[in-house]
C-alpha cells in the first residue's frame, strides 16, 4: 500500500506538470510538436524516480498517459494526422511483448523444474522396482531349491519303478505355508520341464510357457518373467516369475512360478521423505493401471491409448494431458528395464502453475485493461477515417452489383471529401455510359433475336426449316438411345401440288402452302415439332409417341387438310394430303435412315391413292 501511494503521488506530480506544460503557451499547434512533447514526457517518467521495476507499475503508467493523451484537443482534422498519431500509440504494444516474453520464460523454467522431480520420481521407481523384483526372485530361488521341491520333481523326472512318484499333496502343502509366509506371493506352483503342473499352492493355478532352451547359467541366472497383466482370481494386478528347479548334480528338472501381487511395490514407488511431490503409476501396454503410489486395491483405470503412445514415443519428456489422478496433469513416462511395463509420474497441473496462472491472469487483465483503452482512443480517431470510407466503399460495392443510382453528398473538405466528389462525377460519367450501352444492346439483342428466328424457320409457313429439322431429329435419336422412349415421324405431301402450282399460279400454290402449315401446328402438340421439308413437303416430330399414336395425328392432319378450301379466281380448289408415318427403331442409327422408312411410307400412301395416311412399323 505504501509503494502504491508513492506511486499514486508521483503520477499526480507527472500529470499536473504536464498540464502546466500545455497551459502554457508553447506553440503547439501542429502534431509533430505535440508528438514530440508527448515522446518527452514518456522520457521523464523514468527520470522521476518513480520505481517502476514491476510490470505492473509499468502498465499502469502507461495507461495514465494514453488516458491522458486524447484528452488534449490535438486538433487532428486530416487522415495523415490521425495515422500518425494511430502509429505512435501501435508503436506502444509492442512493450507489452517484453512482458509475456518474461512469462513465457518463467513457464518454461517451471516446467524445466517440474520435468527434472517427474524424472527423480521415476528413476527412484525404477530403482525400487528392480530391488524388489530381486528380493522376490530370490525368494523364488531359495524356495526352488529346497528340497521337497527338489525331491518332488527328481521322482516325476527320473521315472524309476524302485522310486516310487510321491504324492503331490504333501509339496501343495509346502508351497501353501511357504506362499502364507511370504505376503508378496499369490501363488506358488511346481512344474516339471514339459511345463505339467505336479503342484500348486493355488486351486487353480496360472499356465506359464518356458523357453525352449534354458541358459547353461540357469543355476545362477534362469528366469522367465511374464508381461504384467490384471489377474480376475486375485482382483489385483500381479507378476510371473518362473524360476528353473535343479537337481543335486544341475540338471534341469522343471520350474517353481511364482505370482507376485504387484500391490505390494505401492509403498515401494515413492519416498514419503525425500520423493517431490507427484503420484507414481505403473501401467501395461495398454495403458491400464497395475498399481501406484497413491491407488487402491481393486481400482482398474486405463489411461486414453494414444495420450500412453505420445509418453513413450517421448519418453522421460513431459507434457499435458487429462490424468489418471487429477483433471489436467503434467507428466511423463519411462520404460522398466526389468518388465514390459510404463512407470508414469504426474502432478496437478493446477497446483504447479496455480501461482504463475494467477500472475499471468492479473497481467492480462492489464493488458485488457490498456488495450481497451488504447482501442478506445484508435476508435474516436478512426472513426472519421472509417465511417466515410464504408460509405465509398458501400457504393463501390453497389457499383459493382450494377446499381449506378449512387449519389453522395460530400460534406467535407479534407482529402475524403475530394474522393467522394470524384466519386460522384465517375459515377455520373457511369450511368451516362450505361445507358448508351444498354440501348445499343437491346438493339443487338433485338437483331439477334431476329436472325436466329430467320436461320431456323422457314419464311413461307412460319415452321422449321430443314437445318433446324435435322438438330432436333438427331437430338431425338440421341434422346431415344438414352432413355428408349421412343418418337414417331409423320412426312406429308400435297396431292397434286405440281399441278396446282402450275394451274392457278405461284401465289395460290404459296397460300395452300401456308393453310396447310397452320393447320399442321393446331393439330400437334407443344412439346412436338413442325417443319417444311422442301416445296411442298412436310415433317413432324412426335416426341415419346408410338406409332398408333402417330396414326391417329396423322388421320386428324388429313381430316383437318380434306376440310381446307383455297379459293382461286372464280372456283375453289380443294386439298389433301398424303402421309407416311414411322416409329423410331433400335437399328436405327443415322437420321438418314429414319428419313428413309418416312420417304417410302409417304410413297406407299401415294401409291394407294393418296388423301390418306401409311404406316411402317
Amino acid at each position: 500500500m505504501a509503494f502504491l501511494k508513492r506511486v499514486k503521488n508521483k503520477l499526480v506530480v507527472f500529470v499536473n506538470m504536464a498540464r502546466l506544460i500545455l497551459s502554457q503557451g508553447l506553440g503547439l499547434k501542429s502534431i509533430k510538436n505535440k508528438l514530440m512533447m508527448f515522446t518527452t514526457m514518456a522520457r521523464l517518467i523514468p527520470s522521476l524516480g518513480l520505481g517502476l521495476r514491476s510490470i505492473k507499475s509499468k502498465l499502469v503508467v502507461f495507461t495514465t498517459m494514453t488516458r491522458l493523451t486524447p484528452s488534449r484537443g490535438l486538433g487532428l482534422r486530416s487522415i495523415k494526422s490521425k495515422l500518425v498519431v494511430f502509429a505512435t500509440l501501435a508503436t506502444l504494444i509492442p512493450s507489452l511483448g517484453l512482458g509475456l516474453l518474461t512469462f513465457r520464460q518463467s513457464e518454461a523454467q517451471i516446467n524445466a523444474n517440474v520435468t527434472r522431480e517427474l524424472r527423480a520420481l521415476t528413476d527412484y521407481a525404477g530403482r525400487e522396482i528392480e530391488f524388489w523384483l530381486d528380493r522376490r526372485v530370490h525368494e523364488a530361488h531359495v524356495t526352488a531349491a529346497s528340497g521337497v521341491v527338489i525331491e518332488a520333481l527328481s521322482a516325476s523326472y527320473q521315472r524309476r519303478a524302485d522310486i516310487p512318484v510321491k504324492h503331490p499333496g504333501a509339496l501343495a502343502r509346502y508351497l501353501q505355508s511357504v506362499q502364507e509366509k511370504l505376503d508378496t506371493i499369490q501363488e506358488l506352483t511346481v512344474m516339471n520341464a514339459s511345463g505339467k503342473i505336479i503342484a500348486s499352492s493355488a486351486e487353480k493355478p496360472a499356465e506359464a510357457t518356458f523357453p525352449d532352451e534354458w541358459p547353461q547359467n540357469s543355476v545362477t541366472e534362469g528366469l522367465v518373467i511374464a508381461p504384467p497383466h490384471w489377474n480376475e482370481q486375485y482382483n489385483t494386478a500381479t507378476l510371473s516369475v518362473a524360476v528353473p528347479v535343479l537337481s543335486y548334480d544341475n540338471v534341469l528338472m522343471g520350474a517353481l512360478v511364482a505370482v507376485l501381487d504387484l500391490h505390494n511395490l505401492q509403498p515401494h514407488l515413492k519416498s514419503s521423505a525425500t520423493s517431490p511431490p507427484g503420484e507414481v503409476l505403473l501401467l501395461d501396454s495398454d495403458g491400464r493401471i497395475l498399481t501406484g503410489s497413491q491407488t487402491e486395491r481393486g481400482t482398474m483405470t486405463r489411461l486414453d491409448p494414444a495420450v500412453l503412445r505420445n509418453l513413450l514415443a517421448q519418453p522421460r519428456e513431459s507434457l499435458f494431458f487429462e490424468g489418471l489422478t487429477h483433471r489436467e496433469v503434467i507428466g511423463l513416462a519411462d520404460v522398466s528395464r526389468e518388465f514390459p511395463l510404463a512407470i508414469l509420474a504426474e502432478r496437478d497441473r493446477a497446483a504447479v502453475y496455480g501461482a504463475w496462472i494467477e500472475l499471468r491472469n492479473m497481467f492480462l487483465i492489464l493488458v485488457g485493461t490498456l488495450v481497451l483503452i488504447v482501442a478506445v482512443a484508435a476508435f474516436q480517431m478512426g472513426r472519421s477515417i472509417v465511417v466515410p470510407l464504408q460509405r465509398l466503399m458501400g457504393a463501390a460495392d453497389r457499383i459493382a452489383d450494377g446499381d449506378l443510382e449512387v449519389r453522395l453528398s460530400a460534406i467535407r473538405n479534407d482529402e475524403i471529401g475530394h474522393l467522394t466528389r470524384l466519386f460522384d462525377q465517375m459515377a455520373g460519367r457511369l450511368r451516362r455510359s450505361h445507358a448508351e450501352i444498354m440501348a445499343a444492346h437491346e438493339a443487338m439483342q433485338q437483331q439477334n433475336r431476329m436472325l436466329e428466328t430467320l436461320s431456323i424457320t422457314d419464311s413461307l409457313t412460319g415452321l422449321y426449316n430443314r437445318n433446324k429439322l435435322d438438330a432436333i431429329l438427331a437430338d431425338q435419336l440421341a434422346r431415344f438411345r438414352r432413355t428408349r422412349r421412343p418418337f414417331a415421324l409423320l412426312m406429308l405431301d400435297i396431292d397434286y401440288f405440281k399441278t396446282l402450282n402450275d394451274t392457278y399460279g405461284h401465289i395460290t400454290g404459296d397460300k395452300i402452302l401456308a393453310k396447310v402449315a397452320q393447320v399442321l401446328l393446331q393439330s400437334i402438340r407443344s412439346i412436338d415439332y413442325a417443319a417444311r421439308y422442301g416445296g411442298d413437303e412436310f415433317l413432324i416430330i412426335l416426341v415419346e409417341t408410338s406409332i398408333d399414336q402417330a396414326i391417329k395425328t396423322a388421320e386428324r392432319i388429313r381430316a383437318h387438310v380434306e376440310n381446307l378450301t383455297c379459293p382461286a379466281g372464280k372456283s375453289t380448289i380443294s386439298i389433301t394430303v398424303s402421309i407416311g408415318a414411322v416409329e423410331c427403331r433400335p437399328e436405327d442409327n443415322t437420321t438418314t435412315e429414319i428419313f428413309s422408312r418416312a420417304d417410302n411410307a409417304l410413297y406407299e400412301a401415294k401409291r394407294a391413292g393418296r388423301n390418306q395416311a401409311y404406316f411402317s412399323r
